[in-house]
């Protein structure tokens, strides 16, 4: 069964999550407060964590970027949730590393579907496939990433992109073919999302960012070999 971690502090919206959750047959684990729940994921290391950006003691954002930060934590996907609808905010919240977001007021079967596309993102193929592009190179069965040797931290949504687009070299990647294979569900997930994702990705990548290629207007390429 998989174990959630609730990360909120109203009451009435935690009960709400847990009873529909529930209900899934997941196992649910909540905090009302920041640092509660990083405390909370690192003991009992959740399948995935609902994090508000609108905490009492600190941020969502720096929860994330903590969580991301911590060896024992930094794989656990996180979906946001906030009632900040502003583009920057969301944006931000992916850069940092988390996978969704989800802006209140939402439905519970959405938030359902958007936590079963998260995990789904997660699990590793049982057959394993070598990708390599000069000194880039991906196991997909372990879920690795390196450069140079050194491996490299992606995030499960951010590691099904740069795979997606290191199986289709030369070909122009529309954003919305990224978001239908990536997310695989109808929301309003919008055209930045997969740019902000994109942001962290070559970051992450470092001197092999210019693999990946923009497509003005488009989307984006993986350089040909």
């Amino acid at each position: 069964m998989k174990r959630i971690l609730i990360v909120e502090d109203e009451k009435d919206i935690i009960e709400m999550i847990r009873y529909n959750l529930e209900k899934d047959h997941y196992n649910v684990l909540a905090a009302d407060k920041g640092k509660e729940a990083i405390l909370l994921a690192k003991r009992e290391r959740p399948d995935l964590i609902i994090l508000d950006l609108m905490l009492p003691d600190i941020d969502g954002f720096e929860v994330c970027k903590l969580l991301k930060n911590n060896e024992l934590t930094r794989r656990i996907p996180i979906v946001m949730l906030t009632a900040k609808s502003r583009e920057a905010d969301k944006v931000a919240g992916l850069e940092l590393g988390a996978d969704d977001y989800l802006t209140k007021p939402f439905s519970p079967r959405e938030l359902t579907a958007r936590i079963k596309a998260v995990l789904r993102r997660g699990e590793l193929p049982g057959k394993s496939e070598k990708i390599e592009h000069e000194n880039l190179k991906i196991d997909t069965a372990k879920h690795k990433v390196y450069v140079r040797g050194k491996e490299i931290l992606l995030t499960y949504t951010e590691f099904k992109i740069l795979v997606f687009l290191m199986q289709k070299p030369g070909v122009v990647i529309t954003r919305n073919k990224l978001l239908d294979n990536i997310f695989g569900y109808d929301s309003t997930v919008y055209d930045r999302t997969i740019d902000a994702h994109i942001k962290s990705i070559r970051k992450k990548l470092g001197g092999a960012k210019d693999y990946i290629e923009t497509v003005r207007g488009v989307g984006y390429r993986f350089k040909e070999a």
